[in-house]
């Protein structure tokens, strides 16, 4: 059998769910990407079409198709809004798995993904090394926002903004935790992500801070690696599969009622992807089956479960001192407000803190435009759809912008900051942990 004829193969398992697409329109009317570029390869039903045309060996250009099919935020806005409830990102996952398959990474997705991100150890020690020399060929950007920026970079990264690495990691300050419960009677396992770990371990730290408050008890097992889905979204399942495996084997040590993470794309991938991706008739199957509707966001958790609620408008009483007296907007990260429908426990976070007066601003649940290596790929493409994001923000009026992912985080961050703009940035579950007393 001829390669291509193993790539038709390959796709043709996901024959059915491709012929649930009625090519109506209505992933154009919503998508992002096309917004900006007008072509209809970057919506889903384009895209649907080129995988049609590959498995019926009408179209040999997979390499063409791959990049049309990479060239995708992966927000989940064209799903939300199908009228056939087409399962679009299992469609481009699978699709690009099978791609990948065929066509192989690039060197520096495999150095990536192969060399660093499959390997937990190396990949900390890797980050620990580049978090002493990160000021070597950088520079302060915005001191408001504490960013930096590399021309000497430019060529790969291009002109964006970045947070540094945090001098000590989340990993570092805190290896591990089995901290029985508390007076909530709950005990629930904890995965930071790799973001809250490695650039913004003060979420990390706010999230344990709210645990300790509300008598919740804390397993966090040693050594968790990435949740996959940066090596999943390029097509590299084998690097995902062994990710899951791990991550698997770390949590099955201990049990506990809920598996909490306070990153939007974390919890998706845990919740959705790990049970929907890995392997038939595994233990990491079942585990991963068996975990999902455990499965929450730290804001959905503290609303839902511990009943967390708005304050009333009043000062009295209030620990906050960052916040006081601050208004403040939110930013729906995609994967909560779109895959999860999360939408009003971030809200109502923020509104516990009575030092807070909320505002929503226009199109909160449009995408920043991040999209994980979508950023890395398009970057141009990425930052038009964030500028947009940005003037949304500054027409709240807001002092403060808050969002439930470390991913939109950066990226919010990144188009603030190439203004000086002076809008902060925070995590949901900062501005909540700041009404808490130490």
């Amino acid at each position: 059998m001829s390669e291509l004829n193993k790539l038709s193969k390959s796709l043709k398992e996901i024959e059915n769910q491709l012929t649930d697409c009625m090519k109506c329109g209505m992933c154009q009317a919503v998508c992002p990407v096309f917004k900006q570029t007008g072509n209809e390869g970057d919506v889903a039903r384009g895209k649907i079409f080129l995988l049609e045309r590959l498995a019926e060996e009408m179209l040999t250009d997979a390499k063409g198709a791959k990049t049309r099919i990479e060239k995708c935020l992966m927000c989940g806005t064209c799903a939300a809004n199908c009228p056939s409830g087409v399962k679009i990102l299992e469609i481009f996952l699978k699709a690009r798995a099978a791609l990948t398959e065929y066509i192989g990474l690039s060197p520096v997705k495999r150095l990536i993904f192969r060399g660093m991100l499959k390997h937990p150890e190396r990949m900390d020690a890797l980050v620990d090394t580049a978090a002493r020399f990160q000021n070597l060929g950088t520079s302060k950007a915005d001191p408001n926002q504490g960013t930096r920026c590399s021309k000497l970079l430019s060529g790969v990264i291009g002109n964006r903004h970045f947070l540094p690495l945090a001098k000590t990691p989340f990993h570092k300050t805190y290896p591990s935790l089995n901290i029985p419960a508390g007076h909530s009677g709950l005990k629930v396992a904890f995965f930071p992500g790799c973001v809250t770990d490695k650039m913004n371990p003060e979420i990390g730290k706010a999230v344990l801070k709210v645990f300790k408050h509300h008598g919740v008890g804390v397993f966090m097992p040693k050594g968790q690696a990435c949740c996959g889905i940066p090596a999943l979204a390029s097509g590299e399942r084998n690097t995902f599969d062994t990710l899951l495996a791990h991550n698997a084997a770390l949590f099955a040590e201990e049990s506990f009622d809920y598996l909490i993470t306070p990153c939007a794309t974390c919890t998706a991938t845990i919740k959705e992807i790990w049970p929907m991706m890995s392997e038939k008739d595994s233990i990491e199957k079942f585990r991963a089956g068996q975990w999902a509707p455990k499965t929450m966001d730290i804001s959905q958790f503290l609303v839902d479960v511990l009943q967390v609620a708005p304050a009333q408008k009043s000062y009295a009483g209030s620990h906050s001192i960052e916040f006081a007296g601050d208004t403040v907007t939110y930013h729906d990260p995609c994967h909560l407000a779109k895959s999860l429908k999360i939408k009003s426990q971030p809200r109502d976070l923020i509104r516990a803190n009575a030092a807070c007066t909320f505002v929503e601003m226009a199109e909160a649940d449009t995408c920043c435009g991040n999209g994980g290596s979508f950023n890395l790929q398009n970057y141009d493409l990425s930052k038009q759809i964030g500028m947009e994001k940005r003037q949304n923000i500054l027409a709240s009026g807001a002092g403060t912008v808050a969002t439930a992912c470390p991913a939109c985080m950066m990226q919010i961050r990144d188009v603030l900051s190439q203004n000086h703009d002076g809008v902060k940035v925070k995590h949901v579950i900062e501005i909540y942990a700041d009404t808490i007393k130490d």
